[in-house]
Order: structure tokens, then C-alpha cells, then sequence
């Protein structure tokens, strides 16, 4: 397989289904797309019913090429990371790993327009992160989930509003900024620096107000990314934790426990925003970005510094702050299950805690007019008057 040959697999397998977000090579199954969140075979022209592993390799080599760094990486780690442009029709972050001796790839299509906040229809309050000056702004979630996308907005609005310069270290770029009233440059991992850690410290030699790390993976990265937070920058970064909450657990997790009493005082100071992120279905199609969104303040200062407690919570603290834009996911199911966006069940799967939510669903229907519940119908039946010292009759419900 050469390159046009894989180009014309890649275009085909692109137009195959509407809303394509992956594109996979696996071993004993043929070619497969993500559409709405399920995979789909792919029928191509030879049809190939069965991958086998000389094809699955073939891929691999097309995609990476000459590059000796994604070789020795794939050889000695068994996976790498590469990006692949498809002419001007698309471009892909790849993953390339062994599995059984064989090679797989997943392709993830990146969105080459840049994302705005109106286009996402983020809640008002997100407007706020790219006003922050300094400090640490962390977008977290599950692989897939659009953290990416909502860094990529938030760097557009700084790139449209502010005339600073910027330097992003990514594995791999996805979005190209153009060059607005912001200066950018963005490194990608492998190709123009070794490891995020190095990149960071070399960033800060670069003269940059804002930072973008594309992942905080080591303790090394946390501790630069919180040096460069305390010394006048603004840096972004993504972990893949599921809440704000286990956001701060999963950074003091990777510092030895002598260390994190003062981990804790650096991290109080310089946080900023937390944005927790899960896709769900959304109703006619598609997906729906459900956001929890916690920012500082005293009482999450306090928290950070001590630890949570009762009453003292992350969760707590974000519900007691609702008045001001901050939002659980609870506030954010409740919300798009309002607005229509997703059913109930989805509601009640992508919530935090379900009673609650259960309840003010319920309040919503009475409020509608709609049964809260599928039993319906029920009346008593008595079977007469009781006599003088006669056990009273059975009461029975029957359904009508």
C-alpha cells in the first residue's frame, strides 16, 4: 500500500457515515468508523471483509513515515503517537500500537475550523477563563471528550482579544491557530521537543503570557506547570480525572506525601478554573457537552489547603456557588434534560448523584403536568362496615 491508496481509504471511510470522529484498523476485522458514538464497518472497493497484519502494518509505515523519533518510540514503547493530514479535507491524531504482535491504529479526526464559545453555547460564565491573567486552568475528562475542542475556544477568544504571545506544546497539534492579534507557536511532541516536562521548562525561556500543556501526565510536568502558574503565566492544561473533585486528588497523588502540604499551598494559590467534561447523546442525534465548572474562592482555597470535609466538599462548595454561575454535573443534566437535549435516562446515567436529581426531575413533571410514576390507576376496595367484634374487612388495592 503506498500513500494515494491509503489517502483513498481514508476519504472513503470518511464518507461512509455522517458525524465520523474515528477511524479504525484492527486485525480480523475490517475497516471501522465511530458515527454517534458506535462503530461501523466500512465496505470498500476491493472489499476487505478481514484486516490481516500485513496491512494493518502497511498502514502504520504510510502514517508514520520517515520519522525515526515515532519508530524507536513504537519499537521500544509498542505504541506512538503521530498526526496524519489527508490534503485539505481532514486531519488526524493517531495512536499506533501493538496488540498480540500485531499492529492496530485509530485515526481521530480533527476538527480543522477552529471552535468559538457561541459555538459551543458554553454556559456565560466560561467567558470568564479567557480573561484570567495568571494561574492554572485545568480542563479535565474521559479520552473523547471534547477537552481539546474547549481549549482550542478559549485560546481563539484570547487570540482574538489580546496581543500576547502564546506557545502550546501538544502531542499532537490539532487546531492551527492562525496568527491574529495573538502570537502563536505550537510544538508537538516527538518533532520539536522530547518530553512536555522539557518543553515546559523551555517555554519558560520563551517569553510566553499564556502556555498550553496538551496533558499534565507526570509529577515533573505538575511542578513546572504550578512554577510557571506562580511566576505571572497563564497555563492550560487537560488530566483525565471524571470531576473538579478528583481533579485535586489525582495532582496531590503524584507528589510523595512529604510533599503535599506544600503542594497544597501552591496549588490553593494559583488554581484558577476547573472544567470537568462528559459527553452524552443528545436527543435527534449527535452528542452534548455537560460541564462542571468550579472556580476559586475562599471556601475551595480552604478545601484544597486542608482537605474536603463535611460540609466542605468540592461538590458542596460548587452547589453552594450555583448563584454564580458554577455548576455540578447535577446542575448540568437537571438543565439539558429542561432544555430538551437529553432524555431522562441519559439525565440520570451521566449525573453525579442520582436521588437528587431523580427528585428534581420528578418536580419538573409535576410542574408539566406529567405522571412521575408508571403505576396508575389505584383505588381501595373495602369488603363492608365491620360488625361489632369482627375482625375488620381486608382492605385491597386493585389497579383501575
Amino acid at each position: 500500500m503506498r500513500r494515494p491508496e491509503l489517502d483513498n481509504v481514508l476519504t472513503t471511510m470518511l464518507d461512509s457515515q455522517p458525524e465520523v470522529s474515528d477511524l479504525l484498523f484492527t486485525v480480523d476485522k475490517p475497516p471501522q468508523v465511530e458515527s454517534f458514538g458506535e462503530l461501523k464497518s466500512v465496505l470498500l472497493e476491493p472489499v476487505v471483509e478481514k484486516l490481516t497484519p500485513f496491512q494493518t502494518e502497511m498502514v502504520a509505515l504510510n502514517i508514520v513515515g520517515e520519522n525515526h523519533w515515532l519508530i524507536e518510540d513504537l519499537l521500544r514503547h509498542g505504541s506512538c503517537d503521530a498526526s496524519y493530514s489527508l490534503s485539505d479535507q481532514a486531519r488526524f491524531r493517531v495512536n499506533i500500537f501493538s496488540q498480540r504482535g500485531n499492529y492496530s491504529i485509530v485515526c481521530r479526526k480533527l476538527n480543522t475550523a477552529i471552535p468559538t464559545l457561541e459555538w459551543l453555547q458554553f454556559p456565560e460564565i466560561f467567558k470568564q477563563i479567557p480573561r484570567e491573567k495568571t494561574g492554572l486552568v485545568l480542563v479535565t475528562g474521559a479520552t473523547g471528550s471534547g477537552k481539546s475542542t474547549t481549549l482550542a475556544a478559549v485560546l481563539n477568544e484570547i487570540n482574538q482579544s489580546k496581543a500576547v504571545h502564546i506557545v502550546t506544546l501538544e502531542d499532537p497539534v490539532e487546531y492551527i491557530h492562525p496568527q491574529r492579534q495573538a502570537t502563536f507557536n505550537q510544538r508537538e511532541l516527538g518533532q520539536d521537543f522530547d518530553t512536555f516536562a522539557s518543553g515546559m521548562r523551555a517555554a519558560l525561556r520563551q517569553a510566553p503570557k499564556v502556555i498550553l500543556v496538551g496533558e499534565m501526565r507526570d509529577r515533573e510536568t505538575v511542578s513546572i506547570a504550578l512554577s510557571a502558574a506562580e511566576t505571572g503565566h497563564l497555563v492550560l492544561s487537560t488530566l483525565h480525572t471524571i470531576d473538579a473533585g478528583q481533579t485535586i486528588n489525582r495532582i496531590l497523588g503524584m507528589f510523595d506525601p512529604e510533599e503535599q502540604e506544600q503542594v497544597r499551598l501552591r496549588l490553593a494559590d494559583t488554581l484558577r478554573w476547573v472544567v470537568s467534561q462528559r459527553l452524552a447523546p443528545k436527543i435527534g442525534g449527535g452528542r452534548y457537552a455537560l460541564l462542571e465548572i468550579m472556580g476559586s474562592n475562599l471556601r475551595t482555597q480552604e478545601s484544597i489547603r486542608l482537605g474536603e470535609s463535611e460540609g466542605k466538599s468540592f461538590y458542596e462548595i460548587i452547589e453552594a456557588s450555583h448563584t454564580f454561575g458554577w455548576r455540578t454535573f447535577d446542575h448540568a443534566c437537571l438543565e439539558a434534560y429542561e432544555q430538551g437535549k437529553i432524555t431522562e435516562e441519559t439525565a440520570l446515567l451521566y449525573c453525579t448523584k442520582r436521588g437528587p436529581v431523580t427528585r428534581w426531575i420528578d418536580n419538573l413533571k409535576k410542574g408539566r403536568g406529567e405522571s412521575t410514576t408508571s403505576v396508575a390507576g389505584l383505588r381501595m376496595r373495602a369488603g363492608g362496615n365491620a360488625k361489632a367484634g369482627q375482625p375488620a374487612p381486608k382492605v385491597a388495592l386493585t389497579l383501575k
